[in-house]
């Protein structure tokens, strides 16, 4: 029998009643503490230990209310519409006498035409109308309608694209017209906890100016999208759905600390794992974009994978942090400074390794022509190294002449165009731009044209990973190679023999 503290009990029957009335001035002075902490301010145990929490206790409901107000006008919504060409499927079989038979001898086009709707979510981030939102939102669109929660709308020239960036599914377009426009700072993400409470805003199926709340779930999650992209994302139960997408994810200051971009969900909708795109990484991809209309990235050559615990054992190290160094490309700063395959990179500029993707993403953000500090372990000793960091370009030239060397083929990352076109959504790969007939892939009958999914079984993102996956097999060794034959739009597996 339950008991409030400091009752008691006469008998089983007399002091029924009594044990009763007790039970009811507990629960109504728990209830009364539980309001008091929400609606009064937050409980010692749920305070937000932000900046502006640290002077005072935050009060919860007027909080997220304030962020609210603040950040709905600076929210847009965005409606996309690509048109596209795509191949007939039908077209292979055209001269098919099983197909002649049934069909006759129809006269079918190359091509179809067709248009795709979208719509997603903006956050205006200066007076100029720069509105931030995700590449997957805008990528590729041929046009794209910006609907403010004032009710002002912009299309056609209003809008344009400054800038677009597939790595890390950003991207910035602007409202040409003269403002002002309201907007939002962008904070920093950094000082996340989890734990802290967090404010979703955006537009999920089309309903504007939908607010959600949660707190940051985790940090620093990676293997999300697409393996070859840079990902660093925060993690929330904050509600997202689909048509959210490039809307902000703010803390109880009203600051943009996150760029909502995806969710992990069996149902299509929300289940309480959503992520967003780190505000210090969408910084440095906007004052990019805004400069070169591109994003120039730091590079050093080098391929990297994960330190289990029995490559810890085996390298001497006390832990399986770090960064394992599985090739050098040849001609790479990397190279040029000394690291050899087998080195454990432990730190970065002084600061500790936590796993290759972490120090891909700090070598991204360095200045092309900086030199970086790194801290190796090879052979059992620790040692620094000074690597001039190089740019992204020489990796592509690098990495296109080692291509076109050994394996006879040169390519590109696909594009948007190409991955709706062929219903490949967010799926990973490359495009063949040449081929020579006389090498392994021509021998095999690719083309150009052609896209290559998997290379053994594993996502091929870009140029740079193909090299690695072919360059780690051994001479002669038969692979097989996942790709989509460009003419019919089918996909098959071709087994191919290595030089």
């Amino acid at each position: 029998m339950w008991l409030p503290p400091g009752s008691s009990v006469k008998s089983c029957t007399d002091g029924q009643q009594e044990v009763k009335d007790a039970k009811k001035t507990f629960e109504k002075r728990c209830l009364f503490n539980f309001r008091h902490c929400i609606g009064r301010r937050l409980c010692p145990a749920t305070r937000v230990h932000t900046p502006q929490a640290q002077s005072q206790q935050t009060n919860l409901v007027t909080a997220i209310e304030a962020v609210a107000k603040q950040a709905v006008p600076a929210v847009v919504h965005i409606e996309v519409t690509e048109r596209q060409e795509i191949a007939n499927p039908l077209l292979p079989f055209e001269n098919e006498p099983f197909f002649k038979y049934f069909f006759g001898n129809p006269k079918m086009p190359k091509k179809f035409k067709r248009e795709i709707s979208g719509l997603g979510t903006g956050i205006i981030i200066d007076d100029s109308g720069h509105i931030l939102t995700n590449y997957h939102v805008v990528g590729g669109a041929t046009d794209i309608k910006v609907l403010l929660a004032d009710g002002r709308q912009f299309t056609g020239n209003s809008v344009k694209t400054i800038g677009t960036d597939m790595k890390t599914d950003l991207a910035l377009i602007q409202i040409v017209e003269k403002g002002p426009f309201p907007h939002l700072p962008l904070g920093d993400s950094n000082k996340m906890e989890v734990g802290q409470w967090v404010v979703a805003i955006g537009h999920p199926r089309g309903l504007d100016q939908t607010v959600t709340q949660g707190i940051i779930s985790a940090k620093h999650r990676t293997g999300i999208s697409d393996p070859s992209s840079y990902q660093d994302y925060l993690q929330t139960d904050a509600a997202i759905n689909p048509g959210n997408s490039g809307g902000p994810l703010m803390n109880l200051n009203g600051e943009v600390i996150g760029i909502n971009a995806a969710i992990l969900s069996e149902s299509g909708g929300f289940e309480g794992l959503g992520f967003a795109i780190p505000s210090n990484i969408a910084v440095h991809i906007t004052q990019e974009l805004i400069k070169n209309g591109k994003v120039i990235r730091g590079w050093l050559g080098v391929s990297l994978q994960n330190i289990t615990p029995e490559l810890a054992k085996s390298f001497g190290l006390s832990s399986n942090k770090g960064a394992l160094v599985a090739e050098v490309i040849k001609g790479s700063p990397a190279d040029h400074a000394g690291m050899k395959q087998g080195d454990v990179v432990i730190a970065y500029q002084g600061n500790p390794v936590d796993d290759p993707s972490s120090f891909r993403n700090s070598v991204s953000l360095a200045p092309v022509g900086s030199e970086v500090k790194l801290t190796v372990v090879r052979n059992g000793a620790k040692q620094d190294v000074t690597v001039e960091v190089g740019s992204m370009e020489e990796q592509e030239k690098e990495v296109s002449a080692s291509l076109k060397r050994e394996f006879g083929i040169m390519v590109s990352p696909m594009t948007p165009q190409e991955a709706n076109a062929y219903g490949l959504g967010s799926q990973s790969a490359v495009a063949i731009t040449e081929v020579d007939s006389n090498g392994p892939f021509g021998k095999a009958g690719f083309e150009k044209g052609d896209l290559i999914l998997q290379v053994a079984n594993q996502p091929v993102g870009d140029a740079d990973s193909l090299l690695i996956m072919l360059s780690s097999l051994k001479p002669k060794q038969r692979v097989t190679i996942m790709a989509l034959d460009h003419k019919s739009g089918q996909t098959g597996n071709v087994l191919m023999t290595l030089p």
